[in-house]
C-alpha cells in the first residue's frame, strides 16, 4: 500500500476521550474511528490486524477438528426463552422488535442458536461428537463503554461449541481447546496466563480465563513464573499439558489465595496486571436439557449431550496486544499480526535513484509493505512509522541508494543495520 493513496488518517494530537494507551494509539495510528458510544469503524490497517488474528485463531481451531460456520448476529427471542435466559440475561442484551412485532435480539453469545442448529440436524448418538466455531460480531449494551475496543459494545469474537455423549468426552474437548488457545496466543506473540474463573451468565461448573500480561491491565494477576517458560507449540500429550497448566498457580486479585501463594518458591512468584482475552466453559446438559435436545443412544434411550463453549475476543485482542507492547513513540506489533511487516521510508521523494530503489523494495515485499511515498520531511516519516508500529523500517536515502545500501531498523529493539537491498529483504522476509 502506498501511504500517499491510503486511508490511514493518523492524528498528531490525542483525542480527549481516549483514556488508555491502546485507545489513544489506535485512534492516532488511524486504525479505528468511533461511530457511536462503544461502536467503532475499523479502517484498513485496523482491519488487517483483525484479519491476521482471525486467521491464526482459525488455523488453530481447524487443527483440533473444529468446523467453521457462520451464525447470524440477529437471533430469535424464542430460542432464549427455551433456555430460560431471555429474561435473566439483563440490560446488556439489545432487544429488538421487527415490523411484524416479532421479538429479536442482537446476539451477545450463541449457545442457544448453536444448540438449535445441532438439535435439528442430529438424532443419533452416531452423529456425535460435534465441535463447531465461527468468528462473528457480538453486541453487549455495556452501561459504561470505555477504553476503546477493550470495553466496547460491538466486538468481534471467536466462539466455539462442543457436543459430546458423556462427561469424559466433553472434558477431553475442553482440555484440547485450552491447548489450542495457548498455541494461538503464542503464535500471535503474547504471553497469556490461564486461571480458574466463574462461569457467569454462561453457566456450568468449570471455566478458565486467559489473561494477557500488560502494565495497564484491569486485573491484578498473581502467577507462577513457570508460565513464562511454557511452550505449547508441538505439544501432543494434551492430558499432561492440561495437568501441568492447571496445577501451576495463577489467580486474579479477586481470587488470590495467599496460603497457596506462600507455598510457591519466592524466586518464582510473579505479580502483574492482566487483560482478559478469552474464556472457556464446560456446562454439561444446561442447554441440551432446557431446549429438549436429546439423541437416541445405542440402547434406544435418550442421551442429552454434554456441552461446552469457548471464546476468544478477537477485537479485544487488538487493544490488549497494544497495551502489552507499546512505548512513548507508539505501537510495537508482533511480527505475526502487524498490519504491515515493513514500512519503506523514502527520504528523498523525487530523486530518481532513491525512487527506483524504493519501487524495487515495494515490488519485492508486495502486500507486506507500506510505502511512505509522501512529499514529507524525514522526521514526520520516522514518527509515523514508529507510531504505527511496523516491525521493520527500511530507510532509503540518496547517499545509501547510490551505493545500493539501505538502513534497516527493528522497531521492537531500536537496532539499526546498514545492509544491501538483498540483505535487508532477507531479514524482513525471514
Amino acid at each position: 500500500m502506498r501511504l500517499s493513496k491510503s486511508l490511514i488518517p493518523t492524528l498528531k494530537e490525542t483525542p480527549a476521550e481516549a483514556q488508555i494507551a491502546s485507545h489513544r494509539l489506535m485512534l492516532r495510528a488511524g486504525m479505528i474511528r468511533q461511530m457511536a458510544s462503544g461502536i467503532y469503524a475499523w479502517l484498513p490497517t485496523g482491519l488487517r490486524v483483525l484479519s491476521k488474528i482471525s486467521q491464526i485463531v482459525r488455523e488453530e481451531q481447524d487443527a483440533i477438528g473444529a468446523q467453521e460456520l457462520l451464525m447470524p448476529t440477529i437471533q430469535s427471542a424464542d430460542l432464549w426463552r427455551e433456555s430460560g435466559r431471555y429474561d435473566a440475561y439483563g440490560k446488556e442484551m439489545l432487544r429488538i422488535t421487527d415490523r411484524h412485532d416479532r421479538e429479536l435480539l442482537y446476539g451477545p453469545t450463541n449457545e442457544e442458536m448453536i444448540t438449535a442448529i445441532v438439535r435439528d440436524s442430529t438424532k443419533s448418538y452416531r452423529d456425535l461428537p460435534q465441535l463447531a466455531y465461527h468468528i462473528q460480531w457480538k453486541f453487549r449494551d455495556e452501561v459504561r463503554p470505555r477504553f476503546g475496543v477493550l470495553r466496547g459494545r460491538e466486538f468481534l469474537m471467536k466462539d466455539s461449541y462442543s457436543f459430546d455423549l458423556d462427561y469424559e468426552g466433553a472434558v477431553a474437548v475442553y482440555k484440547k481447546t485450552m491447548l489450542s488457545y495457548m498455541r494461538t496466543f503464542q503464535r500471535i506473540g503474547i504471553t497469556a496466563i490461564p486461571m480458574r474463573a466463574d462461569t457467569g451468565q454462561i453457566g456450568g461448573d468449570l471455566s478458565h480465563e486467559f489473561h494477557i500480561l500488560a502494565p495497564t491491565g484491569e486485573s491484578g494477576v498473581f502467577y507462577d513464573a513457570a508460565f513464562e517458560a511454557g511452550d505449547a507449540i508441538g505439544v501432543t500429550d494434551v492430558d499432561a499439558f492440561y495437568d501441568q497448566v492447571t496445577t501451576i498457580y495463577a489467580a486474579t486479585d479477586e481470587k488470590h489465595d495467599t496460603a497457596v501463594w506462600d507455598e510457591i518458591p519466592e524466586d518464582r512468584r510473579r505479580e502483574g496486571r492482566g487483560i482478559e482475552v478469552g474464556q472457556i466453559f464446560y456446562f454439561g446438559k444446561k442447554y441440551s436439557e432446557a431446549m429438549g435436545f436429546a439423541v437416541t443412544g445405542p440402547d434406544g434411550q435418550k442421551i442429552y449431550p454434554e456441552m461446552g463453549s469457548y471464546g476468544i475476543g478477537v477485537s479485544r485482542l487488538v487493544g490488549a496486544i497494544i497495551e502489552a507492547r507499546h512505548d512513548e513513540a507508539g505501537i510495537i506489533w508482533p511480527d505475526a499480526v502487524a498490519p504491515f511487516r515493513a514500512a519503506i521510508l523514502n527520504l528523498r521523494q523525487g530523486d530518481a535513484v532513491t525512487d527506483a530503489l524504493c519501487e524495487r523494495l515495494y515490488a519485492a515485499l508486495g502486500a507486506d509493505a507500506l510505502y511512505d511515498d509522501r512529499e514529507e520531511r524525514a522526521g514526520a516519516k520516522f514518527a509515523e512509522a514508529d507510531l504505527m508500529g511496523h516491525p521493520w523500517q527500511i530507510i532509503v536515502g540518496p547517499r545509501g541508494a547510490a551505493n545500493g545500501q539501505v538502513e534497516l531498523k527493528r522497531r521492537a529493539t531500536g537496532e539499526r543495520f546498514e545492509l544491501s537491498v538483498e540483505e535487508a529483504l532477507a531479514k524482513v522476509q525471514g
